[in-house]
């Protein structure tokens, strides 16, 4: 397999370790960084990592940061993109076989070298077992979260005509509120018709 590999500050250590190990595996690897111990901000290599992904150019990442949790996180914000933090053996391998995961992500101030190679050798030996069961959840995971987004947008657009009602703004269906906040509903008078009102 071709594997993209990544890291920031607080990983790097560890993704020169694994870097080598995933060679001796046989697989072949594409490193996105970062390429020294200088700060870096993890949401970057997540995103570069992920996009190799999404794009084909390999099958499966292996990210790391301090923690593992914000890179995680990073990455999980991409289309198509299922990164697990794992720092266990039967993670590692259910992840995939389970659920596809397709990054293996670690914390590399939490682990040292010997797990993280047990974990990186549990990842990249199985595959998605494709059962009806782990298939028919895997569109409901990347559902969730256009659902969400549009409960979001609708709650900012309420928000939205809340903030134009207070300054008397028009919103929809043409009515208007008084510019004082708090202030009952009103509609603009309008001018009576010519020779309303005389007989």
């Amino acid at each position: 397999m071709r594997i993209v590999i990544g890291a920031d500050h607080a990983g790097f250590t560890l993704k020169e370790t694994l870097t080598e190990y995933i060679r001796k595996l046989g697989h072949d690897i594409i490193d996105v960084g970062t390429h020294d111990t200088t700060a870096v901000d993890y949401p970057d290599y997540a995103e570069t990592l992920g996009k190799t992904l999404i794009d084909r150019k390999a099958e499966r990442g292996v990210l790391i940061c301090g923690s593992g949790v914000g890179a995680s996180v990073a990455a999980n914000k991409m289309p198509g993109i299922r990164a697990g933090l794992c720092h266990d053996t039967y993670s590692a391998h259910q992840g995939v076989e389970h659920d596809n995961m397709n990054i293996l992500v670690l914390g590399g101030r939490v682990i040292g070298p010997e797990l993280a190679r047990e974990l990186v050798k549990a990842y990249l030996s199985v595959a998605f077992t494709r059962e009806e069961r782990h298939r028919r959840r895997l569109p409901q995971l990347h559902r969730a979260a256009p659902r969400a987004r549009r409960g979001v947008d609708r709650r900012r657009d309420c928000a939205g005509r809340a903030r134009h009602a207070g300054r008397g703004l028009p919103v929809a269906g043409g009515e208007f509120r008084r510019a004082a906040r708090g202030g009952p509903a009103r509609h603009p008078r309008r001018p009576a018709p010519e020779g309303a009102g005389r007989r």
